[in-house]
């Protein structure tokens, strides 16, 4: 055990690399970035800690306190974090993009006594804490964040009894309501050794890397899983308020960045850059991430000369029940998400009794950290929720809700959510597997498919689809994208109705939000949008030329 393992909090996790380390770089934002530029040292945020910490054990913040941060991707955000954890008290991040309604709903539902907020956010913040009862303390904090401005706090009321938590991190809830996610210090920790122990393709040499995300703070890949990495490495993180794709190598070649964390729409988005002289003019030694697209992956890696390497993860799950491709055959372009890290999980495929399938057959995937201890390093539960936590953990199994195979070689590959199984006469249809499809073609730019109530057969399935700028959408562009998948998809596949919109709802990390794109889906259905085609007769017409065969000469 080193003496970084010997800590409890994530405090004393940075508090010891400061020691060690006090002179390296701890977070660094970029010029261009919002509150930049900034270059804290492990010494001087831990400085700006101490006094951030203070102001809050004055008000009788600490074991018990709720503290909601409103305050973006800034250096702001770390030192509040770092302090609060300091005494004790839960945070409970907040992004920007919620509507009023959805942040009153995180802040009443997490029982946040404090909503701390940048000024440009106070719009949101203020309609949302008048709906929750919750009270405010905006920051007034100047052009640069490089020193923390202590925003006036009131004194501090809430109750003691609440769990120990570090932090409570909402989900997404692109498939529903979004539960809270009780996370402890040891979730954060288990997280960080996870990473700086992995080895392989993704090795952190110790106070060397400088890690670049644009990652939103109030999920738990920038919070935890790169936030963590690095300071249990003494590395620096680099942070971006957002993903530019205009300025992303620049910001790259000038952080001096050498791993980077990115999205499965980051590698699309680079990718349709002009090619540049100094696409490989960078130390970035991997990438980090999810969700690459098939045709993209290999492309990619061949322009820029950056390895992505895919994992899946839930917020969950922390490292414990993280895969990945740091090891092993990537089987780029396939779908692969690697295998779990034999210190720290293990993971398994299995039918609706919950028994193993064998390799090759699709089921869900389900993890835990050991036999022993399954949920060792996981989430604490969901907040105010335990039959929803029993509910999710089953057998000993954290039951993921995602389908994925098992090669015999021992790697998973993805299969999409178990949510986004269609059921059309009988057959099981993949919405990931279209989606990829539509995906592919060359006139379309985005798609999510889901399922709309059928008459006659159960479901059928809807296409929403973004085409590119210069594409019509047009009943013709719907047949010619009828036409092509009907070379890749069987006949039963092929989507009964075609809407072109002009976007898709997503989640701050980009991810589609399919419980509004089914409500999106049947308000189409049931209005009159120009932009909708029934495609069941062109459907008919690819089952009967299947049953056909091909004709003969």
């Amino acid at each position: 055990m080193t003496d970084l393992d010997a800590a409890v909090t994530v405090h004393e996790a940075f508090e010891r690399t400061r020691r060690i380390h006090g002179h390296r770089p701890f977070l660094h934002i970029p010029a261009h970035c919002a509150g930049g530029p900034v270059e804290l040292s492990y010494e001087r945020a831990g400085r700006e800690i101490e006094r951030l910490a203070a102001a809050y054990r004055a008000a009788g913040h600490g074991p018990g306190t709720h503290i909601g941060l409103l305050l973006g991707n800034r250096a702001p955000f770390f030192i509040h974090w770092l302090a609060l954890n300091s005494l004790g008290a839960t945070i409970v991040p907040l992004g920007s993009e919620l509507t009023p309604d959805e942040a009153a709903f995180v802040l009443s539902h997490g029982d946040v006594d404090l909503l701390v907020y940048f000024p440009e956010f106070a719009a949101l913040a203020e309609q949302a804490a008048a709906r929750s009862g919750t009270a405010l303390a905006p920051i007034d904090q100047g052009a640069h964040d490089d020193h923390v401005t202590v925003p006036e706090l009131a004194e501090c009321r809430s109750p003691r009894d609440r769990p120990p938590d570090a932090a409570i991190v909402f989900t997404s809830g692109s498939t529903g309501r979004p539960k809270g996610c009780r996370l402890s210090n040891d979730y954060f920790l288990s997280f960080g050794r996870w990473y700086r122990d992995l080895g392989g393709r993704c090795t952190l040499r110790e106070g060397l890397e400088r890690l670049i995300t644009p990652l939103p703070l109030n999920h738990v890949n920038a919070l935890a899983f790169s936030s963590m990495g690095m300071i249990l490495s003494a590395g620096c993180i680099v942070q971006l308020d957002r993903f530019h794709s205009s300025s992303w190598w620049s910001s790259v070649r000038d952080s001096g960045a050498t791993v980077m964390h990115y999205l499965g729409v980051m590698p699309a988005m680079l990718l349709q850059l002009p090619p540049a002289g100094k696409d490989r003019d960078h130390s970035v030694h991997f990438g980090f991430g999810g969700g690459v697209r098939a045709e993209h992956h290999a492309r990619f890696e061949e322009r820029f000369g950056i390895p992505l390497i895919e994992a899946w993860a839930m917020t969950e799950t922390g490292g414990a029940g993280t895969i990945s491709t740091h090891e092993g055959a990537r089987h780029i372009g396939s779908g692969c998400i690697g295998r779990p890290s034999p210190r720290y999980g293990e993971a398994r495929v299995v039918d609706e009794q919950g028994r193993e399938v064998p390799a090759g057959q699709i089921g869900e995937l389900v993890v835990r950290a050991s036999l022993a201890s399954p949920r060792q390093g996981f989430f604490s539960g969901y907040y105010k929720d335990a039959a929803a936590t029993e509910a999710a953990w089953k057998d000993g199994w954290l039951h993921t809700g995602d389908l994925a195979r098992r090669d015999p070689e021992g790697s998973f590959f993805f299969a999409g959510r178990r949510k986004q199984i269609i059921r059309r006469s009988g057959e099981n249809i993949s919405a990931a597997e279209v989606e990829a499809a539509v995906g592919a073609d060359s006139r379309v730019r985005a798609a999510a498919i889901v399922g709309v109530p059928d008459a006659v057969r159960e479901e059928e399935v809807f296409a929403c689809i973004v085409v590119r700028n210069d594409v019509e959408p047009s009943l013709e562009t719907a047949r010619a994208i009828m036409g092509s998948l009907a070379q890749q998809l069987s006949y039963f596949k092929l989507p009964g109705y075609i809407a072109f919109v002009s976007e898709l709802p997503v989640t701050a990390t980009q991810k589609l939000r399919y419980g509004a794109v089914a409500e999106q889906a049947l308000a189409l259905l049931a209005g009159s949008d120009p932009h909708v085609f029934d495609m069941r007769s062109e459907k008919s017409q690819s089952r009967r030329a299947a049953a056909q065969g091909p004709r003969q000469c």
